[in-house]
């Protein structure tokens, strides 16, 4: 049995993610990290990151976030402030503010190139742990 750790899952072909220039670099309790490569798709009519890339930037890396110390998860709600126009490549980081059992709440920080922050927001991800025996 071949053994993939959660990048390479979260990375795998003709996910969502993978196919709209997403990469998770990092994952392990209580972070996770990723990148949006910017592309002809992730651009809105003004020639800037489209708000759509930048939300399934945060989506994808607080998810992975979320699930970090085990279990699955799907996205229960989310919010995002976008503070300034984004070009070119784009880095998330995401930190729980709460890893529960039925509910984590996470951050998110996207930044550019130059470090400065394009985007945060708050995403709360409906956990489905392992039962314990």
């Amino acid at each position: 049995m071949e053994h993939y750790s959660e990048v390479d899952i979260v990375n795998t072909r003709h996910q969502f993610s993978y196919e709209n220039g997403i990469v998770v670099t990092h994952i392990e309790p209580g972070l996770a990290r990723g990148e949006l490569h910017a592309g002809p798709n992730s651009i809105n009519p003004h020639g800037m990151i489209h708000g759509g890339a930048m939300a399934t930037l945060a989506d994808t890396v607080g998810g992975c976030c979320a699930c970090s110390t085990g279990g699955n998860c799907v996205t229960a709600s989310s919010s995002m402030e976008f503070l300034r126009p984004a070009l070119g490549d784009l880095f998330c980081e995401a930190t729980p503010k709460k890893l529960g059992s039925k509910l984590s709440v996470i951050q998110i920080v996207i930044t550019n190139t130059q470090g400065k922050a394009v985007a945060t927001g708050t995403f709360t991800f409906f956990m489905e742990r392992p039962k314990q025996t």
